[in-house]
């Protein structure tokens, strides 16, 4: 008898190679390479969608595409809109986040006027059941599969015709084409392709749960988040109530768009206004906290920051954040130092952007100078006072992205103080409302001493 072929495959990239190895030739990462058996393909692959005639793109008459809204205001923001016939969707986040939540609850709305298919890999029908009657969702007829083989679910998908399928989870389906386990590279990358295929095909909305290793990125290989058209992540603590929903991917809308919800014993609920969460500051002015304005997708965020800044008791000073880049705290520390004239090298800089929510654009190093400062001094930013803009090496201000839009939700919620940078100063400002431009970091500090 034939002995098997054996092969090693990357859990990152999906590259494979004969005999193993300590880093991945293809994508380079380091103790990814899983042995394998090499499978045997009995047929020929096919494209994800369907084969057309050669046509000129002036010819091509664009549509635009109904979307079928979720029910759930804030997820439909995170999709674009929300759902798109045909259209893969990737959510990905730690277990006991609330996917499963989520979607059920999606699908239960939905199953009023469009037709749905909820297939289970991991959970039985019964317990499906058990955690519809705890959401108050007893009375949807939402139509249910239990399955993890792929022909089964391709025969199911096919003989239903449902306008809005979830897959729950990729990672626990296989075909019999292949012998590899569930849940191996091989199986994820043919079953989400033959899935993917599918909804291209029939318009189907098809929507995987994915799984997340310890690093918090998605398993299986990264083809995976090619082969869809959106992936989202969940965020948040499991200790909190609140939920984070964002879009690192999306061809039918923007990029890094947030959704905010509250868990509660109903399941997860919008929040329609973010800002006033994250802004739940008590009535004591307190020294090293300061309030950015920051843009997440389309919409602006108003986030607490909060520094603090104390005698380091060790030869080298910690700089630790929680939802900032530490190497950009540290690069504003040499700014403020070089160019503001204040020095942080014999201190411990703690920042922490309040709320669970973390900010990536640069519109935030303002807002954390100004509170690193704050906490140096001793003295308390007024409560009315929000900070944006970007600074450079050369300690200039920057002006961002959306200043307008930034400025409005400011004055909307109260802030009769903004600090931001001269170039994205209204041509009108409203009344009762002090907008400061500043250029240098220097005069952001001045305008501090003058705030006193």
């Amino acid at each position: 008898m034939a002995k098997d072929k054996t092969l090693y495959v990357c859990n990152e990239c999906g590259g494979q190679t004969n005999k193993w190895q300590g880093q991945c030739p293809h994508c380079l990462a380091w103790n990814t390479l899983a042995e394998s058996v090499a499978e045997v393909q009995t047929r020929r692959f096919q494209g994800l969608a369907a084969a057309g005639a050669v046509q000129k793109l002036s010819q091509v008459q664009a549509r635009e595409t109904p979307r079928i809204p979720t029910g759930q205001s804030e997820f439909d923001r995170v999709l674009g809109g929300g759902l798109v016939p045909g259209g893969v969707v990737l959510i990905g986040g730690d277990p006991g986040i609330g996917k499963s939540t989520l979607l059920l609850q999606a699908l239960a709305t939905l199953s009023g006027q469009h037709k749905t298919l909820y297939v289970s890999g991991e959970e039985s029908a019964d317990q499906i059941a058990m955690r519809a009657n705890r959401l108050g969702l007893d009375g949807a007829d939402i139509p249910l599969l239990t399955e993890i083989r792929l022909e089964a679910i391709l025969g199911t998908l096919q003989a239903e015709k449902p306008q809005v399928a979830v897959i729950d989870s990729i990672q626990t389906v296989y075909t019999d084409a292949l012998t590899s386990a569930p849940g191996s590279v091989s199986q994820v990358r043919e079953c989400a392709q033959e899935l993917t295929r599918h909804a291209k095909q029939s318009g189907t909305t098809v929507i995987f749960v994915g799984h997340v290793t310890k690093e918090g990125t998605l398993a299986g290989p990264r083809v995976l988040e090619h082969i869809v058209d959106t992936v989202l992540y969940f965020e948040g603590d499991t200790g909190s109530s609140f939920r984070l929903i964002r879009a690192f991917k999306n061809r039918f809308g923007a990029v890094n768009e947030l959704g905010v919800f509250a868990m509660t014993d109903k399941g997860l609920k919008g929040v329609n206004n973010p800002s006033a969460l994250f802004l739940n500051r008590s009535e004591r002015e307190a020294p090293g906290s300061c309030v950015v304005v920051t843009q997440e997708g389309t919409r602006p965020l108003l986030v607490e920051i909060q520094a603090l800044v104390d005698t380091a008791h060790t030869p080298t000073p910690r700089r630790l954040t929680v939802g900032l880049d530490p190497n950009r705290l540290a690069m504003l520390l040499a700014v403020l130092h070089r160019h503001g004239g204040i020095a942080c090298f014999d201190q411990d800089v703690f920042v922490n952007a309040v709320g669970g929510v973390r900010i990536n654009e640069p519109a935030a190093d303002l807002a954390v100078l100004m509170a690193v400062v704050s906490s140096i001094r001793n003295k308390a930013l007024t409560h009315k006072l929000a900070v944006f803009g970007e600074i450079g090496l050369s300690g200039e201000i920057r002006p961002v992205q959306r200043g307008q839009e930034r400025l409005k939700e400011a004055t909307k919620l109260g802030f009769n103080r903004i600090l931001a940078p001269k170039a994205n100063l209204p041509k009108q400002v409203p009344a009762g409302v002090e907008v400061r431009g500043v250029v240098t970091l220097s005069e952001a500090l001045d305008y501090l001493r003058e705030l006193g």
